[in-house]
């Protein structure tokens, strides 16, 4: 197998990260599409533009509960007016409201003809059951236009976004009881490291318990994958090939460990070796030594082992290019400084407090607590340091 001090090889080395999440893409197969009822399709990713069968509000409606009348009426207030029936959901006012009348209505119910104004019950007087008392005049701005939320044919949700459960909750208002989703990629997981062992067990000197086939399992689950366990391997070129014959099937195997610069990285050198590969190593931190190839055909994609790198470089590569969608960044203004590296982009750890991000104080790629305990990825570009005061773009987690 080939030891360190590799030589130069016909492929890339050191890709951008851009390059490497359009790489990785251009290696998944084409999504297909399928129809969902709603209640099976949350976290999948919607494969046609969605538009509304209906307006919403159906029709101009009250916002809140109280009195409907005309606002001309109320403008001196406070004003008596004299009740003439109710609205509410369901069973609106059949009449016109005339000069001086109104009527009760409660939230989501229809305004009467006649009525452009609403009264809220906290500022009105009973004065008996025909007449009641404005203590301040009645607002148009708690009223409902018909089509305020969105109106019939219009297109509400594109294709491409993710389906959380407020998405869902639009689209069955908008009409759909199905929605067409694209068919969910099957992503084989793989494990590997003698040092690695399954938590709940006894834990010897030199062991770590694996907390990244947990990690990756679950962020592959959220980018709406199915999932193929294959477990773990040891550090051995005939456990490692087993594993890979076993992911035949699967539309990308996801390894982590064995994609370094060590004696005992035999993911690398299998790939190297005896499969196609297409980069190794990505000029970021952490997570700068990630290796893309084929086996057999198979796309393989080796994360590093240490916990934070593979995670990382999953949340800024592998889960954009599973998704189609591109990364959701915003600006905030730094609060401390944000070191640069000279010939990498770093992700650093950071927390939001009061608007400003400030840096994570451990920024190891070994310590796994700190994207617990962080909330935010600071994107610090290669050799432009952020400093105290100076926008940043964060990635939140």
């Amino acid at each position: 197998m080939t030891a360190p001090g590799l030589p130069e090889a016909p492929f890339p080395k050191f890709v951008s990260v851009d390059e490497a999440r359009r790489t990785l893409a251009s290696l998944l197969p084409a999504r297909g599409t399928e129809t969902l009822p709603l209640s099976r399709a949350l976290g999948r990713t919607l494969a046609q533009d969605v538009a509304a069968l209906v307006s919403h509000p159906s029709t101009t409606e009250s916002a809140l509960d109280g009195i409907a009348c005309r606002e001309a009426d109320t403008l001196n207030a406070p004003v008596t007016l004299r009740l003439v029936g109710e609205s509410r959901a369901g069973q609106p006012f059949q009449g016109e409201v005339e000069a001086g009348q109104c009527i009760r209505i409660y939230t989501g119910a229809p305004l009467a003809a006649g009525t452009d104004a609403i009264c809220p019950v906290e500022v009105l007087e009973d004065i008996d059951d025909e007449q009641v008392r404005l203590l301040r005049p009645a607002s148009p701005g708690d009223v409902r236009p018909e089509g305020g939320d969105f109106q019939a044919g219009e297109v509400v949700l594109k294709a491409g976004v993710p389906l959380t459960a407020s998405r869902l909750a639009l689209v069955a208002a908008l009409g759909h009881a199905g929605v067409a989703v694209y068919t969910r990629l099957r992503v084989a997981l793989l494990s590997t490291g003698d040092e690695v062992v399954a938590p709940g067990t006894p834990l010897q000197a030199g062991q770590v318990y694996d907390s990244n086939s947990v990690g990756l399992s679950a962020m592959l689950e959220e980018c709406g994958c199915e999932v193929v366990p294959l477990g773990h391997a040891p550090d051995s070129p005939d456990a490692l090939k087993e594993a890979l014959r076993q992911a035949g099937g699967a539309d990308l195997l996801l390894t982590s460990g064995g994609v370094s610069m060590g004696r005992y990285d035999f993911m690398r050198d299998l790939l190297i070796e005896h499969g196609q590969v297409s980069f190794w190593k990505v000029r970021m931190r952490p997570g700068g030594p990630a290796i893309l190839g084929r086996w057999n055909g198979l796309p393989v994609f080796g994360l590093p082992g240490n916990p934070v790198s593979s995670l990382v470089v999953f949340q800024v590569i592998v889960k954009p290019a599973l998704t189609g969608q591109q990364l959701r960044t915003l600006r905030l203004r730094a609060g401390t400084l944000f070191k640069a590296l000279p010939d990498k982009t770093a992700f650093w750890r950071g927390n939001v407090v009061n608007g400003e991000v400030h840096e994570y104080a451990r920024q190891g790629s070994g310590v796994l607590r700190s994207l617990s305990d962080a909330d935010a990825l600071v994107i610090v570009p290669e050799g432009q340091a952020v400093k105290a005061g100076d926008s940043v773009e964060v990635i939140l987690l």
